[in-house]
């Protein structure tokens, strides 16, 4: 993915409120499966990661980044931006390259 692209999509997210907590759990199954459901649903989300989530934001990112097909754009403090663009009809467009 390139600047210009993370920058558009950081852009889209600044509105957006964080859909899935990160807490005391981790990155257990059931949140995994949140979180593709989700993205699944809007393409682009937020994620909090708790203070009560034993991994740090760092970890978080690197585990979700290894999910199939999902980017992190960028961690804004205990903020995650994820995006995965829908595999049939994808809302986001980049027209540039």
């Amino acid at each position: 993915m390139t600047g210009r692209q993370k920058r558009h999509l950081r852009a889209l997210a600044h509105p957006l409120k964080p859909i899935v907590n990160l807490g005391k759990q981790g990155l257990s199954l059931e949140t995994k499966r949140e979180i593709e459901s989700q993205l699944l649903d809007h393409e682009l989300i937020k994620c909090k990661v708790l203070d009560s989530c034993p991994l740090s934001k760092k970890e978080c990112a690197e585990e979700i980044s290894t999910m199939t097909e999902i980017e992190v754009v960028q961690i804004i403090g205990k903020t995650l931006i994820l995006f995965s663009p829908h595999p049939e009809d994808p809302k986001i467009k980049f027209t540039f390259a």
